[in-house]
């Protein structure tokens, strides 16, 4: 009896938090997996069953291979830079240095700010002629250059931005993993002589991995949900040059009004996500050490 209870206490603890994933998660995957495989309604024309049509367009829409292009692109320029500068940060705030906590507010302010006013304040920084950037690059005698409105460097100029609000997100885990360490790791590895690189290579770094990881399926997931920049700097354009995956879902679905080609989409991106946390999880998983 005492069993029982314990186990109804159980799922009665657990219920509410399953009961959200259910309607919020889990169903709307099912749900737009069904969609996908329907016909888009159109007035009083109800969904009709069009099996894997959607999916054939799909494979045969040029714009959709640009945008995935272009996510992977921004994904791997994104991602590690963002990682790697929030570790430099995190190990040079966590030391002692002159007006520490000025530093850690100062690189922590980029991810306060909404993302609509990040798109805004780095709109003037590109605006040709008269932004910061091409003030600069003038004062430095370099030419004039349209920034968002050239294809080559636009999806660039879109990843300088994410990596300056991200950046100072991730921080903040490794600080935090940095602060919790014990300091006679460091006291033990100064008494055998190792250099301060060879303490970061061989032990802190290693003892940051579950942090790491952590970071890590964050970034992956932001760098495949971006859309409020793109949606105010660029549109997609020059010529779909900025394009990326959930913005062009976005496109279909709501400037088009074709939903279960958004499905398709949609589905297509579920699957990156789930193949890329697989990765994750069962692969450097099992390369992490957990204190």
């Amino acid at each position: 009896m005492t069993r029982t209870r314990e186990w109804i206490y159980a799922w009665l603890l657990i219920a509410p938090a399953m009961i959200l994933l259910v309607l919020f998660t889990h169903y709307p995957a099912v749900a737009n997996l069904w969609h996908s495989f329907l016909s888009t309604p159109k007035g009083s024309r109800p969904a009709v069953w069009v099996g894997a049509d959607n999916y054939v367009q799909l494979v045969e829409d040029p714009i959709f291979w640009q945008a995935l292009q272009n996510n992977l692109w921004y994904a791997l320029g994104t991602i590690p830079v963002s990682i790697a500068i929030a570790l430099l940060m995190a190990v040079w705030v966590h030391g002692k240095i002159a007006g520490r906590g000025l530093l850690r507010l100062a690189y922590f302010t980029p991810t306060m700010l909404p993302m609509i006013a990040v798109a805004n304040i780095w709109m003037f920084f590109y605006t040709p002629e008269y932004g910061l950037l091409e003030q600069v690059t003038k004062g430095l005698g370099f030419a004039s250059h349209n920034w968002l409105g050239s294809k080559s460097p636009a999806l660039a100029s879109l990843m300088v931005v994410t990596v300056w609000k991200e950046a100072g997100f991730f921080m903040i885990f490794y600080l935090a993993a940095l602060q919790s360490m014990s300091p006679s790791l460091a006291e033990a590895a100064a008494i055998e002589g190792a250099s301060r690189w060879y303490f970061f290579r061989r032990i802190t770094f290693p003892l940051l991995m579950p942090v790491t990881l952590f970071v890590l399926v964050n970034a992956v997931i932001n760098a495949f949900r971006l859309v409020d920049h793109i949606v105010v700097m660029t549109r997609g354009g020059p010529d779909n040059a900025t394009a990326l995956l959930l913005y062009y879902i976005y496109e279909i679905g709501f400037r088009f009004w074709d939903s279960a080609y958004a499905a398709a989409l949609t589905m297509v991106l579920l699957a990156i996500l789930g193949l890329t946390a697989l990765f994750q999880f069962f692969v450097l998983e099992r390369r992490t050490h957990y204190q």
